[in-house]
């Protein structure tokens, strides 16, 4: 060997290392951004806030337990095979708390429970026929079976598809419910929707995006809150019905609405917008951020820890969001804004009850916001949630059930047990 092609060769091997170094940089690079679904790793914000394991499964099976077992429990059993998620308090179940009941029982492989919702709900809400068939009337008084409305809200659809599709990588499809099936009837519908009937798609197919609901002029506007990225992702992964870039278009369409739908100082959202995120509003309900729109923040939070697609523009929203609520008082936040932040002439009553309060709801979804801020004031908003109990307020108003739900579901977010269910495999 030559003294030419010596040096060469303790040149390349004296490079390996930075050579090996510089490789891992690019995949990092390449790789930023794309979250839980490529890596399958979730943030535990709870523990590096410092609780224990044992305190955290303790504080969610708490809270479990308390919305569907406890003696204000929001979950009712029928007979040997069904159950129902009811809102107590609107005397009411909807499919926008059944198919939250069916989620958490997937994600906690509560299969029994699961199955006995989605029983309920396709017995009792899902239209068999006619222009509806496939979709679901939104809401039934259980006491009765009357429905309160055959329309559907476009929500609950979203959820069911995504929880059965969850059901089917989890349990598979032979344990009594073809639970992929199921989710396909749904879908295969939506695509079957022209407009017969006044009844549409699910998702508005010129926006590609959600619609409030799939009938008539609600086809035509959209609630901030039904957009979630995350699960048309779901879809374009599961579904596998021959239309996964329509569901990545709408994934990337539901993130760009949201730009510009939530507040560029405040975070804050209005309950109801136009495509195009200008606010919607009728009579005395003018465009505010109320109830649904508490929702949000987690909604983002989902999709920023499970795809990662976003991420820039998350994080400055969780700052927005947080930092406005921050200014109201962390421990004292109204639960109902106009989106500049200023207190709503309308105030929209929950139950029947009429008052601003620092709701639980909103308490834990700002909280799962958390996920999303990436300095030293992470853990600002973990603390007063982890000390919130679900319970009545200082007036005796109580809702276990909307306060409740997104209560389990956040505390799941932020212990990294709200997750992208793939596939079983031996």
């Amino acid at each position: 060997m030559s003294i030419k092609k010596l040096m060469l060769l303790y040149v390349m091997v004296a490079l390996l290392p930075f050579l090996a170094n510089s490789q891992n940089r690019k995949l990092s690079k390449k790789t930023t951004g794309k979250g839980a679904f490529a890596f399958g790793v979730y943030p535990d914000l709870f523990h590096d806030a410092g609780y224990s394991n044992a305190d955290i499964d303790s504080k969610l099976a708490k809270a479990y337990h308390d919305v569907f077992e406890g003696p204000n429990k929001v979950y009712f059993e029928v007979g040997d095979s069904m159950a129902y998620v009811s809102d107590v308090k609107n005397h009411d179940a909807r499919t926008e708390g059944l198919s939250y009941g069916m989620m958490i029982a997937v994600q906690l492989n509560k299969k029994d429970v699961f199955d006995r919702i989605w029983r309920w709900s396709k017995k009792y809400l899902q239209h068999q026929d006619g222009p509806r068939e496939g979709y679901f009337a939104w809401s039934i008084n259980p006491q009765t079976m009357k429905r309160n409305s055959e329309g559907s809200a476009s929500d609950g659809e979203l959820y069911f598809v995504t929880d059965l599709l969850f059901a089917s990588n989890r349990w598979g499809n032979n344990t009594g419910i073809n639970y992929y099936g199921e989710a396909r009837r749904i879908l295969d519908a939506m695509w079957k929707k022209d407009g017969a009937g006044n009844i549409h798609p699910l998702i508005n197919m010129e926006a590609k995006q959600i619609s409030f609901v799939p009938e008539g002029k609600g086809y035509e506007w959209t609630d901030p809150s039904y957009h979630l990225p995350a699960f048309y992702e779901v879809w374009a992964l599961y579904a596998k019905d021959g239309h996964e870039q329509f569901y990545r278009d709408c994934a990337d369409t539901a993130r760009m609405f949201l730009h510009r739908a939530c507040d560029p100082v405040t975070g804050l959202n209005p309950d109801n917008t136009y495509f195009t995120g200008k606010p919607f509003g009728w009579g005395r309900m003018q465009p505010a951020f109320r109830f649904d729109s508490w929702r949000v923040p987690m909604n983002i939070a989902m999709d920023y820890v499970w795809f990662g697609k976003d991420k820039t523009w998350q994080q400055a929203y969780a700052k927005r969001i947080q930092n406005f609520l921050r200014s109201k008082g962390i421990n004292d936040f109204d639960d109902q804004f106009n989106t500049d932040g200023t207190t709503p002439e309308f105030v929209l009553p929950a139950g029947g009850v009429k008052k601003l309060r620092h709701s639980l709801g909103l308490v834990a979804t700002s909280a799962a916001a958390s996920l999303m801020i990436t300095d030293n004031t992470k853990f600002d908003f973990l603390r007063p949630l982890w000390n919130a109990k679900l319970e009545p307020y200082s007036d005796n108003y109580f809702d276990p059930y909307y306060d409740g739900l997104l209560y389990v579901f956040s505390l799941m977010h932020l212990s990294g047990k709200y997750q992208l269910i793939k596939p079983q495999t031996n």
